[in-house]
C-alpha cells in the first residue's frame, strides 16, 4: 500500500477537478517534477484518463469520486474496509475468515487481479465500478448456501431500486443486466467443513462510469451512468445502501431459505417469458424461461414441459433461433 501513496494523493487532488500543475503536485508531496510525471503514467496504467495541456497541468478526463473511509465507518454498524489498491476483495476476506465478524466488508477501487467465474479476469479500472465483497457465516451449512448468489443478486437491484434506480434485471444465477447487457456479475466462494458452519465471501463488481475505450471485455456491458441518467450516483451512499440492503437479504435467506426469495426473483428476471438456450458443456436444451423454483432451478418450458436445471457450470444466453 505504502509504494501507492503518492498516486493515490494525486488522485485525492485531481478529483477535485481542474487543472493542477506537475510544480503544485511534487510541493503539495514533497517530490520532483519528474516523479509526479512518473507516478502520473502509473495512474493511467490503472485505467484512469488523466490528460495534461502545456502551462496548465493535469486534468481527469472524467470527474471522479473516491470512495471514503470515514464516511463509509459513519454510516454503517458492521466492519467495513477500504483498501484502495488491493490483489482481489474476495480474496483478501477469504484469507481472513477465521478472524471476521459476520457482515464484515472490503471494499477497493482497483483491483489488481480481480476475477469473476470460473476463474475469470474481472477488469477493474480505478475509480470507475463498485468492487465489494462481504463475509457471511452461514450456520446452517454449506448445503444451505445453494442459491445464495441468486439472493444476492435480488438484494442488489433492490438496493438500486431503493436509490430511484430503475430497470436493472437479474440473468440467472450470477449476472445483472441492463438492456440485455452485463451490469455486474456476482462471486459468492465458500469454505467450511461438513455438519460445521459455512465460510461466505460474497464479491459484486458492478460498472458505474466505464469507458467506452476499456479494454479486456468480451460481452456488451453497461454502466449504471445508463441507468441514472442524468442523476448523480454518489459512490459511498450506493456502497452504504448495498451493503446494507445485502445484510438484511441474507438475514432473511437464514430465515426463510429460496421461498422468501422466488417471487422477488421472478419479478426481476430479465428472460422471463423469452425464448432462451441453455447451455451446458456440450449440451444445449432450448425453450421460453419460466423463472426459478424453490431450491434455485431455472425452469424451461420445453416440447416435454416445464423442466428445471441447476449447476454452476450452466449459462443462459438469449436464443438465437
Amino acid at each position: 500500500m505504502k509504494e501507492h501513496t503518492v498516486k493515490l494523493a494525486i488522485l485525492k487532488t485531481l478529483s477535485q477537478g481542474g487543472f493542477h500543475s506537475g510544480e503544485e503536485l511534487g510541493e503539495q508531496l514533497n517530490v520532483s517534477r519528474a516523479a509526479i510525471s512518473k507516478h502520473i503514467k502509473g495512474i493511467q496504467g490503472w485505467g484512469v484518463d488523466v490528460f495534461r495541456v502545456q502551462g496548465k497541468g493535469y486534468q481527469l478526463a472524467k470527474p471522479m469520486q473516491l470512495l471514503d473511509q470515514n464516511v463509509l465507518n459513519q454510516s454503517l454498524s458492521s466492519p467495513v474496509e477500504l483498501i484502495p489498491i488491493i490483489d482481489s476483495t474476495n480474496q483478501y476476506l477469504l484469507d481472513r475468515v477465521n478472524s471476521l465478524e459476520s457482515g464484515s466488508t472490503c471494499l477497493a477501487e482497483y483491483q489488481e487481479k480481480g476475477r469473476g467465474r470460473r476463474g475469470r479476469e474481472w477488469i477493474s479500472p480505478f475509480g470507475a465500478n463498485l468492487y465489494l465483497s462481504m463475509y457471511w457465516r452461514l450456520d446452517a451449512g454449506m448445503a444451505a448456501a445453494m442459491g445464495l448468489s441468486l439472493v444476492v443478486g435480488v438484494a442488489i437491484v433492490e438496493a438500486l431500486e431503493e436509490m430511484g434506480l430503475n430497470g436493472v434485471k437479474l440473468k440467472w444465477p450470477n449476472d445483472l443486466y441492463y438492456q440485455d447487457r452485463k451490469l455486474a456479475g456476482i462471486l459468492v466462494e465458500m469454505s467450511g467443513q461438513a455438519g460445521a458452519a459455512a465460510h461466505l465471501v460474497i464479491g459484486m463488481g458492478m460498472n458505474l462510469m466505464m469507458s467506452d475505450a476499456t479494454e479486456g471485455i468480451t460481452q456488451p456491458w453497461a454502466s449504471l451512468s445508463e441507468v441514472a441518467a442524468s442523476q448523480k450516483v454518489d459512490r459511498n451512499q450506493l456502497a452504504v445502501t448495498m451493503i446494507n440492503t445485502l445484510q438484511s437479504s441474507l438475514a432473511d435467506y437464514e430465515l426463510q431459505g429460496m421461498s422468501g426469495f422466488v417471487e422477488r426473483w421472478n419479478r426481476l428476471d430479465n428472460f422471463i417469458g423469452r425464448p432462451i438456450k441453455l447451455i451446458m458443456g456440450p449440451r444445449e436444451v432450448s425453450g421460453i424461461a419460466r423463472g426459478i423454483n424453490e431450491q434455485g432451478a431455472v425452469l424451461l418450458e420445453t416440447e416435454q414441459g416445464i423442466e428445471s436445471y441447476i449447476g454452476g457450470e450452466i449459462s443462459l444466453r438469449p436464443s438465437t433461433q
